[in-house]
């Protein structure tokens, strides 16, 4: 029999499942807080998997994901221990806000300290009960406020088991990024634990296709790590995902009413008109040109910009690993959002 797991206070035996209320820092009203904490430790030995979402608390697509994985009855068969935070920040996630009340990005908080802000402190706490019990790890993201992303990882390669990982999650774009400083992936990392990050959709919205398409990855990486029975049959799924080296923005170049004329998934190419931006009387309209030959795996969504606002991110086809033979026709066919929201979603 496996020895038993012990988050905060609680200790969750072999062959247990149980929610655990991890305290936080109070209200100023004297309301408790606590983080919601769900572990399923199965009785035979396995990988320690954390998957967590809403560090972010308006990106709530990876509660939802959460939601969905705990209800599993494929989990029965589960062998190693599956800790689930659907809302690592819970004061952004009441007031949905991207921050902690103190104004603080928690993401930019890590490893923390429980001498420091309450960003600080929420940032040590979760790394000493939920990533100091794992073996690996996977953080669900979302585009920021008004901003769309297709579904991608954020992930660190030159780790061969990260690398595994991100290749068994089936994401169509992979991107190959720096580290943040203090975010968690750079913490996690640090410790010697591979994480991947997944980014769909955008916050406070619910992304039907985003959703789907994390939960069937986080499953096909639970198959991968053996905590899960693999697959008799496979679906379909994509040739290969798409490793990205590097990404950028196209900005606006004026201030006024913005009207995109491409997508989530769509190829572009150098010169080619993405955008136009006009003032409300239809008066002086500026293209927005593309800068380079590339997919576009994010967008604003808001009509109304400033000057130097982030419209497009895109993945330059010069940065693409390992992909030379495709032409462009073959990208926008692998990248058209159809294919990729048709791709089997079953766990």
């Amino acid at each position: 029999m496996r020895q038993a797991i012990t988050i905060g206070d609680v200790s969750v035996k072999a062959g247990e499942r149980r929610t655990i209320d991890l305290p936080i820092a109070r209200l100023y009203s004297h309301n408790d807080m606590t983080m919601p904490v769900h572990v399923i430790h199965a009785k035979k030995e396995g990988p320690r998997l954390f998957v967590s979402a809403a560090i972010h608390g308006d990106e709530i697509n990876g509660v939802e994901i959460v939601r969905r994985l705990l209800r599993l009855k494929l989990l029965k068969q589960l062998k190693g221990t599956l800790i689930a935070i659907p809302i690592v920040n819970v004061y952004g996630f009441i007031n949905k806000s991207r921050y902690l009340p103190d104004r603080r990005d928690l993401n930019r908080s890590f490893p923390g300290s429980y001498k420091g802000s309450l960003a600080s402190n929420i940032a040590r706490l979760f790394m000493d009960e939920i990533v100091g019990k794992c073996t690996h790890g996977i953080d669900l993201h979302t585009g920021a406020n008004h901003r769309a992303n297709l579904p991608q990882l954020r992930v660190f390669l030159d780790d061969p088991e990260v690398e595994r990982l991100a290749l068994a999650f089936g994401a169509p774009v992979i991107i190959n990024a720096l580290m943040r400083d203090n975010s968690l992936r750079e913490a996690v990392i640090e410790k010697g634990i591979p994480i991947i990050t997944y980014e769909a959709g955008e916050c406070l919205r619910f992304n039907e296709h985003a959703i789907q398409f994390g939960l069937k990855g986080i499953i096909s990486v639970m198959r991968e790590l053996g905590m899960l029975p693999k697959r008799k049959k496979e679906g379909k799924r994509l040739r290969e995902p798409i490793v990205v080296e590097g990404t950028s923005w196209v900005r606006a170049p004026k201030s006024g009413i913005f009207y995109s004329l491409f997508g989530l998934g769509a190829t572009i190419k150098k010169d080619e008109v993405l955008a136009s931006i006009y003032d409300p009387f239809g008066e002086n309209e500026e293209k927005v040109i593309s800068p380079v030959d590339g997919i576009i795996i994010g967008t604003l969504q808001l009509p109304l910009v400033h000057k130097g606002d982030a419209l497009f991110h895109i993945a330059p086809f010069e940065k693409i690993s390992g992909r030379d033979h495709l032409t462009h026709e073959d990208f926008a066919e692998e990248l058209n959002m159809e294919n990729i929201l048709n791709i089997d979603k079953t766990v």
